[in-house]
């Protein structure tokens, strides 16, 4: 199928555009049924306002979880942004970041949270032997 420019009018501005063979072709790959209403200006501008306050998830009726819970290492109230699942410790935000913090060489992450939830919730209970673990050069 051969395509050629064709000139359009925006809806928004009333101004004329042009509407490529390039760009013909790439609706007809997606299988797109409509020519664009608008010019590429109206288009940004119109693809801007969702970036504006008011206009994200919680204006269209979707709302981030907020859960009170309590910290499975250290055992403060904290809040989380998701719905906990059973069985599956929940950390405070110091807990993790200082979960995260050791843990360079990736071998020791599940030593390091098994002992902090162990420890009844001390954050100076990780050895050293499992920090120079982590930190040690592998062959």
């Amino acid at each position: 199928m051969e395509f050629i420019d064709r000139l359009l009018t925006c809806a928004d501005c009333g101004g004329e555009f042009i509407f490529t063979a390039g760009e013909q072709l790439f609706f007809f790959d997606k299988q797109f049924k409509n020519d664009p209403k608008r010019c590429k200006p109206c288009k940004s501008k119109r693809a801007g306002m969702g970036l504006k306050a008011g206009a994200g998830p919680a204006a269209a009726g979707l709302s981030r979880t907020e859960t009170r819970t309590e910290c499975s290492a250290c055992g403060i109230e904290t809040t989380v942004p998701f719905k906990p699942t059973q069985g599956r410790p929940v950390l405070c935000r110091q807990c993790f970041q200082s979960k995260r913090v050791p843990t360079t060489g990736a071998l020791v992450t599940a030593a390091t949270t098994a002992e902090m939830v162990a420890s009844g919730g001390e954050h100076t209970s990780v050895s050293a032997e499992l920090l120079s673990a982590a930190q040690a050069p592998r062959a």
